[in-house]
């Protein structure tokens, strides 16, 4: 199964918030959409579910016509058999964990079976013994559980998730992450994740689009997104980045050193800016002059007001 999107615009009034995106999705594949707030993500998310409807283009899955505009093709949102989990959960607050699980099976005619899927689905996401609960007595991980059941439950082609994280706390945040990992690949279901946070994006994705003013940037793994960006912006939004020539070439942090190893080493000097600590070691910024701060990593604390030299290898630097 292979989700493709082909030409897909969409305006809001004048303000076009989505221009011609082009994306093939992968059956098994954990993408992710990551950009900004207001760069078209979800609403590119909405446009996939069928809560949105474009103003140009096709959607097809496999051999079937989801959106077409030409053709006047428009599979309404309980036909396109996908799961959603939402931003805010979107629990039924007057139903059981079970009931709100088996909601959607229920909708599709599961009469028979109903109690034995969903409680299949609560077991996966290890909430066994709560299905008697109300939303109002679980905690925030809890209720982000039972909505990811209520998606599985129905065994969908793809699951949709409009950032289900943004509610919990940081700690919580991590726990469900690497929960929702393990799941994703236990179950081995095809999942299209939008997120503002590069960490989720990074940790969890097989691949991520990066998006900006409706615009696709970036299609690529965690790694080679990092590594080899392909637009100045995509090196700035994820991790940090030190300018050799502005938006022409760069260099990471973590490849900036403090002491020669060869001949052709590049040498910048510069003052000690800031120093923050970050754990394992320290994050120093670094004024070397015309106005850029570079940053660099350091085993221990280095006095403000110092004087340094950095050096970089001309194979570190990655030219746009």
């Amino acid at each position: 199964m292979t989700l493709l999107l082909h030409g897909i615009n969409k305006s809001f009034g004048a303000s076009p918030a989505l221009k011609d995106i082009q994306l093939t999705l992968t059956k098994g594949k954990f993408t992710t959409l990551l950009g900004p707030s207001g760069c078209g993500k979800t609403t590119l998310l909405r446009i996939i579910a069928g809560l949105e409807s474009p103003d140009q283009g096709e959607i097809l899955l496999g051999d079937v016509c989801l959106f077409s505009k030409n053709r006047r093709i428009n599979r309404p949102v309980h036909q396109r058999d996908f799961g959603m989990v939402f931003q805010d959960f979107a629990l039924w607050p007057h139903l059981t964990v079970l009931e709100n699980v088996a909601f959607g099976l229920k909708a599709k005619g599961d009469t028979a079976n109903w109690r034995q899927h969903a409680m299949e689905a609560i077991d996966l996401v290890q909430l066994m013994g709560m299905e008697k609960r109300y939303p109002h007595q679980l905690s925030g991980g809890q209720q982000q559980r039972v909505a990811l059941a209520r998606a599985i439950v129905v065994r969908p082609q793809l699951v949709l998730f409009d950032e289900p994280m943004s509610a919990l706390d940081a700690l919580l945040r991590e726990e469900m992450r690497i929960e929702l990992m393990n799941l994703v690949r236990n179950i081995g279901f095809t999942a299209i994740y939008v997120t503002h946070d590069q960490i989720e994006a990074m940790s969890m994705s097989d691949e991520i689009v990066v998006m900006q003013s409706g615009v696709i940037l970036q299609k690529d793994t965690p790694e080679a997104i990092y590594r080899k960006p392909t637009h100045p912006f995509t090196a700035r939004f994820i991790g940090k980045t030190n300018w050799l020539e502005t938006d022409k070439r760069l260099i990471r942090p973590e490849h900036v050193r403090w002491e020669r190893l060869t001949e052709q080493d590049l040498v910048y000097s510069g003052v000690v800016q800031a120093v923050s600590y970050i754990g394992e070691r320290y994050e120093i910024s670094v004024d070397i002059g015309e106005k850029e701060v570079w940053m660099a990593y350091h085993p221990s604390r280095l006095a403000i007001g110092e004087n340094v030299n950095l050096y970089i290898s001309k194979e570190q630097i990655h030219e746009l």
